[in-house]
């Protein structure tokens, strides 16, 4: 099985999740129950980079996760299904659309 790619968050307090409100977003969830999906919005320097790491990944048949500590320091992976940026004038915001177990 290929190793996943993972995106780390390095520095700064642990991402929001809030609920997705594009009518697509379940259609990325396969199963017989539908997880608990989230999006997260993170700043980064180089929005299209991160968004080709997911786009490689996914081409090669590998999974994308992303890792972060919780509010108690632990480290946590959610796995990312689908990603885009967006220029603001503070720099690039990420849109990461997760699945959280």
């Amino acid at each position: 099985m290929p190793s996943p790619e993972k995106i780390t968050i390095i520095e700064g307090p642990p991402p929001t999740f809030e609920s997705p409100h594009e009518w697509w977003v379940p259609a990325l969830a396969e199963g017989p129950r539908l997880p608990r999906l989230a999006l997260t919005r993170l700043r980064t320097f180089n929005g299209p980079a991160m968004v080709e790491r997911c786009w490689k990944a996914w081409d090669e048949g590998r999974s994308v996760h992303l890792e972060y500590r919780d509010e108690e320091g632990l480290t946590q992976q959610a796995q990312i299904l689908a990603a885009r940026y967006v220029e603001t004038p503070e720099g690039h915001l990420l849109f990461l659309y997760l699945r959280l177990d």
